[in-house]
């Protein structure tokens, strides 16, 4: 097979949660284990960072990669998923795998993998594992898939372990409870292996402590440590003060990710970075600095409020659960974006397995909207979403294609106006 015949098998061929949802979730390491015992356990080859979270994750992963990245060390990333192109999913130093070895990895593992049957995410973290242990990468950033203690990366051992936070987001599998999904994402937390814990809730915190002291893993908890003051946002970038709040030292820094969410991601970020220095991972004050404000340059990271056009403005942001949500309506309501002239156009698209009604809730009823689908069969169809969405007020047409809804909100909306692309993943992914 050549790459894009090996990309049409594993589309096709292995069960894929993009496309499928719980059915190709595989509730137990066994096939990720057996896999990687297969290939020489790759993964004990090479020293990880292990990040899990509800939001954020992405974010706090590229910042970190981009960090280590800057500071000279060959740095590998692992996360899922992919908007364009699937080696996105496994990069080093910014570059994305090779066509070749994918390629050649699909036809090793043809053999275990008909015996097998691993799931799409089970196959391309060992893929990743692999890659990284042949590439021999001084370090690699793993983010889960989904949730953390039945997520096919926890057969990594890690020097360290960041949780970023927890909410509300794959309800049917994780729980239906703060606690219960907390818990599956403190099944990260290793023994003796510290851990960051970015940002946590009252009926959350003690189960982080409790998991931490039964692993007799330190536990940091970032929003303790640190605290943002002086936040400017504008178009292109998000620049604030940070203050460690033990050694009452304050720096100031510009991101390029200028999301308003990007606040607590960034005190994650120092939190970790602080431990990963006394692991001996030393990141100057200058590398930090151009890795903060150069993160989508360093590693190729998109779809975190995102702008793409000007007047009128199109953004695209991959929020797609009621956390995620609250952070973009926070961003329209408390960034100079908040001007009573300007009319908010959202573009929508939601998969069937979301709580839609919940995030729907949260909408403004004075913005337009333009329903639409992503072309996977999780999708939930633009036609259903409009009629949910009635409901609560949101009226707006519907459109088969992205694309075509964003041309028209762009047809009706004045220059100043704000379009926003949201609600899936895979609705940013198909945004041309």
């Amino acid at each position: 097979m050549n790459y894009q015949q090996t990309i049409e098998y594993l589309y096709a061929q292995l069960p894929m949660f993009s496309k499928v949802g719980h059915a190709a979730y595989k509730e137990d390491l066994h096939n990720t284990n057996e896999l990687c015992a297969f290939l020489d356990n790759p993964q004990s080859k090479f020293k990880t960072v292990h990040i899990a979270g509800t939001n954020g994750k992405g974010s706090t992963s590229h910042i970190l990669a981009a960090m280590l990245q800057q500071a000279g060390y060959k740095t590998g990333l692992y996360t899922s998923p992919h908007l364009k192109d699937f080696r996105e999913r496994i990069k080093i130093n910014g570059e994305m795998v090779s066509e070749n070895f994918v390629t050649d990895f699909v036809k090793r593992t043809q053999m275990i993998s008909d015996q097998i049957s691993p799931s799409f995410f089970e196959l391309t973290v060992a893929m990743a594992f692999e890659w990284f242990a042949e590439q021999q990468v001084d370090i690699a950033i793993i983010e889960t898939g989904l949730g953390g203690r039945l997520d096919s990366t926890n057969i990594i051992n890690p020097i360290l372990s960041v949780i970023t936070n927890i909410g509300y987001d794959h309800i049917n599998i994780l729980g239906n409870t703060l606690q219960q999904i907390a818990a599956e994402k403190a099944g990260i937390i290793k023994s003796n292996v510290p851990v960051v814990i970015g940002e946590y809730l009252d009926e959350t915190k003690q189960i982080f402590i409790q998991k931490a002291t039964e692993c007799n893993a330190p536990i940091y908890f970032a929003q303790e440590k640190f605290e943002v003051s002086n936040v400017h946002y504008n178009m292109y970038d998000l620049r604030m003060d940070v203050e460690d709040t033990e050694n009452k030292c304050k720096e100031s820094f510009v991101l390029d990710l200028n999301g308003l969410y990007q606040i607590k991601n960034i005190c994650t970020v120092l939190c970790a970075e602080g431990l990963l220095s006394k692991l001996g991972f030393l990141i100057s004050n200058e590398a930090e600095k151009y890795a903060l404000a150069n993160v989508k340059k360093l590693t190729g990271f998109r779809g975190r409020w995102d702008v793409i056009e000007k007047n009128p403005a199109v953004i695209l942001d991959v929020a797609h659960n009621e956390d995620g949500i609250r952070q973009v309506l926070n961003q329209i309501q408390n960034s100079k974006l908040n001007n009573p002239e300007i009319k908010y156009h959202f573009v929508i698209g939601m998969v069937k397995d979301k709580d839609i009604n919940k995030v729907l809730s949260l909408l403004p009823v004075n913005a337009s909207y333009y329903f639409t689908n992503a072309h996977i069969p999780r999708a939930l169809s633009a036609a259903d979403l409009q009629s949910a969405a009635v409901n609560y007020g949101l009226i707006g047409l519907v459109f088969d294609n992205v694309n075509e809804a964003i041309s028209h909100a762009k047809s009706v909306a004045n220059p100043a106006d704000i379009i926003i692309v949201c609600g899936s993943v895979f609705l940013v992914a198909e945004v041309n």
